[in-house]
């Protein structure tokens, strides 16, 4: 049974008076390490001035307004799909996991659920999928900067483990510089074995 529900943004659902949190994802495109994805019930009486998009943010920016949605934020919860779940569901699947994952963990249980992108996780809370929902939705980008923030974070962590990689510089994304590692120094048990780059260099 496929994770998701395939309900695309209608725009038809009535928010009105209900608990929402909005939901979106980081990392789904790198070579190395789990994707992440948050969830967040942002308080309207206590706004994060600021709010948008991550991927148009700085990291200066987006590392100064992560405390403060943790810290203002009726509820927050970040969860993980590891790179073993990626090779084993696809990248989408194992997105959605996460997205999963971070919704069912929140302290305070939402009511409707907003999605970023096409697809919602399967979790039995109503939930509407909105393109570009990062950039419209304040609960939505809470969730992309949080979810960005605490990726980041890990691949400085695994940086320290695999320090030849230069994973606190690209993150894990299949620069050419990441490339060239790979081929120098093989691949870990972090690496997304089902991603061609990586695939390819298993079956050279």
């Amino acid at each position: 049974m496929p994770l998701f529900s395939d309900q695309l943004a209608s725009g038809a659902l009535n928010r009105a008076g209900l608990l929402v949190c909005g939901v979106d994802e980081a990392g789904r495109g790198p070579l190395a390490g789990p994707v992440s994805a948050a969830a967040v019930i942002l308080d309207p009486a206590n706004p994060i001035p600021g709010l948008n998009d991550s991927k148009k943010l700085s990291e200066k920016q987006r590392d100064k307004l992560a405390p403060l949605i943790r810290e203002r934020a009726l509820a927050w919860s970040v969860a993980w799909a590891s790179a073993e779940e990626i090779d084993e569901f696809n990248i989408l699947q194992a997105t959605l996991l996460a997205m999963k994952r971070a919704v069912l963990t929140l302290p305070i249980p939402p009511q409707l659920v907003l999605v970023d992108g096409l697809y919602c996780p399967q979790t039995g809370i109503r939930s509407e999928a909105i393109v570009k929902g990062d950039s419209k939705e304040a609960s939505i980008s809470a969730a992309s900067i949080l979810a960005k923030t605490a990726r980041d974070a890990l691949m400085l962590q695994l940086d320290a483990q695999y320090p030849q990689y230069g994973l606190a510089i690209h993150k894990g994304y299949p620069t050419a510089a990441h490339l060239e590692a790979l081929r120098e120094y093989g691949v870990t048990p972090i690496h997304r074995k089902s991603f061609k780059p990586v695939r390819l260099l298993i079956e050279s």
